[in-house]
């Protein structure tokens, strides 16, 4: 019996294996052919059995190129720490575009900075600290253009708009479909074509597009449209589709070619493939430079920088075409570049996701110069998002225009954006200022025309201007850095202040200080001589003073006693329960009132104590009784009163401890029953 389970076990999982493989070759075949859409659920299935590399790096894939950027991210996350030796440098970076795409931008920076310091790759480090200052810059611009979602958008995919006369044609997923169209496999939705609609309702939700006239639209993808200015010849992508049939490469995949078509009794009509076109790479994306002598595409030719590059090739007058130029590694990256766009002012517009961007497609724009191409710049905000932004249009005088983007908020998929540009491409970097006044100490006044040195820690240079007649200044200055400001001038002493400036543009941190004059400085010198020869003299006088004390005290059996200095005198005792002195005692007052005559200012207080027979209440008052009869003894013997005090402490102060009243002989009761004399002052 245990050897049929073996073999059932044995079978089954056999069979599963089978099943699983069977599974994944599936999901590898749709992924292969960029069905997404149809990969995603099989894959999805399959990662609750089998969570391999493989796996889960193709769902994560399927899930990025459809758009579904919560869930690429992850899965992207999951390869990223579980499989740290196999994973691609690319997943990193894509990992990233999916973390800015739901707006976790610190996140984002993290991974690409912990993948730098994981290749030691100090280099590419530094230049993304570089990047996020740019792109800091960039977002201090804040709104640069206003943006409107169009009316002629719908939950499906709409895109690349262009002006033509009275019209916006732009792409759409096919709006009137039958059983005969069929579902792009990408993203699940119908095939692509041109549409146009009127310009004076493109807000209004009842807006309506229709086809373009002619034969343009066939069964698969037809978008991006580019017009010369006559209106007659129109130039636009279509799928590698001729005659009927589809055109695929050795791996199933039908690519993307540029056409022509010329406008003929308002159809369009002699569709011609441009001779660049090849079945084995796509080139797609037409736009005209404004002299319609140079079209731009983009490519994934052979030969290029990455999957996409934007390419260029000459018109000949005849209508030829001259050879494909790649536009160099100064526009093209390792990443994408796509759907160009030159406007009239001379500047080159692409979506890229390889420059320095806010997440996936942003916008870029380059100046087109006799000498070549600018370093392009990222368009700013609000165009630009964490998702795909893309296919931008704008006319150069009014400023006016449109762009594409499947960000969330709009009606679905891709939309169209009208927008209209409302500030200039200014990108500067975190600055402020620093500021203020120079003034006489004393007199609190300007002090004109000062000197002032500026220096920082993060440069070896010192900058040098002076105040003007007002003792008024100014520096521009960076954001993050230390600065110290130093003034002087002729006939003043030299002052500087320290200013720690941080991430706030145009902050004005104020650096007023005063100087102190020459004469100032003098008289404080001279002040400070008397104050020193002053202190010198009370020092002396102090010193003289202690010495006097100390040959009193010597003199007269002054001493200290638990930080105090009293008189040494004879025992001063009283009898139990009494408090009138005795006549051995008054022989010991009187050497104290004669102290006390000798030196006139000494000021004594008279301290009485009891033994601790009685209670604290009777013993207090009846050291204070002592002390008021000595007090009265000196008086009456020829000391001022306010010379003298008494104080009654009790039995609070004994000299010698004694736990019970039995515990002390009498004689040691009789120790703590005295009176003493502090000296409380001269």
């Amino acid at each position: 019996m245990k050897k049929i389970i073996t073999i059932l076990t044995l079978t089954l999982s056999i069979t599963g294996s089978a099943q699983l493989k069977k599974e994944i070759e599936k999901a590898d075949n749709y992924f292969k052919r960029a069905f997404y859409s149809e990969a995603i659920p099989l894959y999805q299935e399959i990662s609750k059995k089998d969570r391999s590399y493989e796996v889960l790096k193709n769902l994560g894939d399927s899930y990025y190129y459809t758009k579904n950027m919560g869930n690429a991210a992850r899965v992207y996350n999951y390869i990223v720490k579980n499989y740290p030796d196999k994973v691609d440098d690319e997943y990193y970076f894509k990992y990233a575009h999916t973390l800015k795409a739901i707006d976790d931008y610190e996140e984002a920076d993290k991974v690409i900075a912990q993948y730098y310091e994981k290749k030691d790759d100090q280099l590419k480090l530094k230049e993304f600290e570089v990047t996020k200052k740019y792109l800091e810059n960039v977002r201090a611009i804040e709104n640069r253009y206003t943006i409107a979602n169009l009316g002629i958008n719908t939950e499906n995919s709409e895109f690349g708009a262009v002006k033509f006369r009275d019209k916006l044609v732009f792409s759409a997923t096919k709006k009137e479909t039958t059983l005969l169209d069929k579902l792009y496999k990408w993203d699940n939705q119908y095939y692509l074509d041109l549409y146009e609609a009127p310009l004076e309702n493109l807000y209004s939700n009842d807006s309506v597009a229709y086809p373009l006239p002619g034969k343009i639209n066939a069964k698969l993808h037809e978008a991006m449209a580019t017009f010369t200015k006559d209106g007659n010849t129109i130039y636009f992508t279509r799928n590698n589709y001729a005659k009927g049939k589809r055109n695929k490469d050795n791996n199933e995949i039908t690519h993307l070619q540029i056409c022509k078509a010329q406008l003929v009794e308002g159809e369009w009509k002699n569709i011609t493939p441009l001779p660049f076109n090849n079945e084995d790479y796509s080139a797609e994306h037409p736009a005209l430079s404004d002299d319609e002598k140079t079209l731009y595409f983009a490519s994934d030719m052979p030969g290029g920088y990455g999957s996409f590059d934007i390419y260029t090739v000459s018109i000949n007058n005849d209508g030829s075409f001259g050879t494909p130029k790649n536009l160099g590694e100064k526009i093209n990256t390792s990443g994408k570049e796509q759907f160009p766009f030159a406007s009239a002012d001379n500047k080159l517009y692409f979506s890229s996701d390889g420059h320095p961007g806010f997440g996936m497609l942003d916008i870029f724009v380059a100046s087109v110069t006799p000498a070549g191409l600018s370093k392009p710049d990222n368009v700013g905000l609000p165009v630009n998002s964490g998702y795909d932004d893309f296919s931008f249009y704008i006319d150069a005088d009014t400023k006016e225009g449109f762009f594409s983007s499947n960000r969330p908020g709009g009606q679905g998929s891709d939309d169209i954006y009208q927008i209209v540009e409302t500030k200039p491409l200014i990108i500067e970097d975190c600055m402020q200022f620093i500021s203020g006044t120079i003034t006489d100490e004393k007199t609190n006044k300007p002090v004109p025309f000062a000197s002032l040195a500026l220096s920082s820690d993060k440069k070896n240079t010192i900058e040098k201007i002076t105040a003007d007649a007002n003792g008024k200044f100014g520096f521009d200055v960076q954001c993050e850095t230390t600065y110290t400001v130093i003034a002087n001038k002729e006939g003043y002493t030299e002052n500087q202040k320290t200013l720690y400036l941080k991430k706030e543009r145009n902050k004005n941190n104020d650096a007023s200080m005063p100087l102190k004059s020459m004469e100032q400085v003098e008289i404080e010198k001279a002040r400070a001589l008397e104050e020193q020869k002053a202190r010198e003299e009370a020092a002396r006088k102090k010193e003289q003073e202690k010495r006097a004390n100390e040959a009193i005290a010597k003199e007269n059996d002054i001493i200290k006693d638990r930080n105090r200095v009293v008189v040494k005198t004879d025992e001063i005792n009283f009898d139990y329960d009494l408090w009138y002195l005795r006549r051995d005692s008054r022989k010991v007052l009187d050497k104290v009132i004669t102290l006390m005559k000798k030196y006139p200012e000494m000021i004594i207080e008279i301290g009485t104590h009891t033994d601790i027979r009685g209670d604290e209440k009777y013993n207090l008052e009846l050291s204070e009784k002592r002390a008021t009869s000595v007090r009265t003894y000196f008086i009456e013997n020829g000391i001022e009163p306010e010379r003298i005090s008494g104080v009654g402490y009790g039995e609070t102060q004994p000299i010698l401890h004694c736990e019970t009243e039995e515990s002390c002989t009498e004689e040691q009761h009789e120790i703590n029953r005295r009176c003493e004399f502090v000296i409380k002052g001269f």
